[in-house]
């Protein structure tokens, strides 16, 4: 492993971090329900997220007949760029602004490029959400806030990058759900899991089933919320027995019994000697109880982790 200095890892403890996170949260709704409307469905949302980039978050393109354009968060110069395959690009700033106010530029530029598109423009997985056209409360937005999120979002994709490499079964892309706002990394047992019950607010049913359809092992990194401070989380679905009693690493780590969920404070590895081991240990230790309480087929599912310009060797 490449030893890397711990002040990549950003200090996240800014005031305004949280609300400029909600934010975020609505706004990247908006973005990934045009590439929701506009793409065929792929097994567990997959074909709706957002992926970290060098500068920000990108939808990554979207084809809209003959054309495909995409979406992406700025976070260095605090902009959402509009390209086309066509050559056009428009501008949205970043700024403190209303969700009503975002909305409506970002869709008088894509109208600007001869995009035309329908969302629904209720916010998902939030209770009680306004319609984006009708939420004009002024909202935070702080540059530095944002900044801080991306460069840990950076330093997360990496880690989570390395941890994928050990599995050769069924595993998700490393990508950030804008639903519930998460960047996460999920392993598959390759059997089904029993049907999911449902009843995430404004979430149809359907699209939680599909998403639960197999049994798995996930982890990820969220911006905090609800009194609860930047943290990793793991879970297993479903949970086997004993899941919630499990010995993981590193010590801060603690099983939150209202969440259901494995929680690793963020400020724990950021802090810690070296916050790549400690985030390894988390990863490895959440889904070394899942697999084995659950039974997984271990041995033909996991590899050693990849190394640069070394294929996996077969047997």
């Amino acid at each position: 492993m490449i030893d890397r200095p711990s002040l990549a890892w950003p200090d996240l403890s800014i005031p305004t971090l949280g609300p400029t996170c909600q934010t975020l949260r609505l706004w990247t709704q908006i973005a990934g329900k045009i590439r929701l409307a506009l793409t065929p469905w792929l097994n567990h949302s997959w074909h709706v997220t957002l992926y970290v980039t060098t500068y920000g978050l990108t939808t990554s393109p979207i084809h809209y007949g003959d054309l495909a354009f995409s979406l992406d968060f700025d976070f260095i110069d605090s902009e959402l760029v509009v390209r086309t395959t066509s050559g056009g690009e428009r501008r949205v700033p970043l700024k403190p602004q209303s969700v009503a106010a975002f909305h409506g530029e970002l869709f008088a530029a894509l109208a600007s490029l001869g995009i035309e598109v329908a969302i629904v423009e209720t916010p998902s997985e939030i209770p009680d959400g306004v319609p984006f056209p009708q939420d004009t409360a002024p909202r935070t937005y702080d540059p530095a806030a944002a900044l801080a999120f991306w460069r840990a979002l950076v330093q997360v994709e990496r880690v989570f990058g390395e941890y994928r490499t050990g599995f050769l079964g069924k595993a998700s892309p490393i990508q950030l759900f804008w639903g519930s706002f998460d960047l996460a990394v999920t392993r598959f047992s390759g059997r089904r899991a029993p049907l999911h019950p449902g009843g995430i607010p404004n979430l149809p049913d359907a699209v939680t089933c599909e998403a639960y359809s197999h049994e798995e092992a996930s982890a990820g990194f969220w911006p905090g919320g609800d009194g609860i401070p930047p943290a990793f989380y793991a879970y297993a679905y479903p949970a086997p027995t004993g899941y919630a009693d499990a010995k993981v690493a590193p010590a801060a780590a603690s099983y939150d019994t209202k969440l259901g969920e494995f929680i690793l404070p963020y400020e724990a590895v950021r802090t810690a000697a070296s916050p790549d081991d400690a985030l390894l240990a988390f990863l490895q230790s959440t889904y070394d109880a899942a697999a084995n309480l659950g039974a997984w087929d271990r041995k033909a599912l996991e590899c050693a982790p990849g190394q640069p310009r070394k294929p996996r060797p077969v047997g």
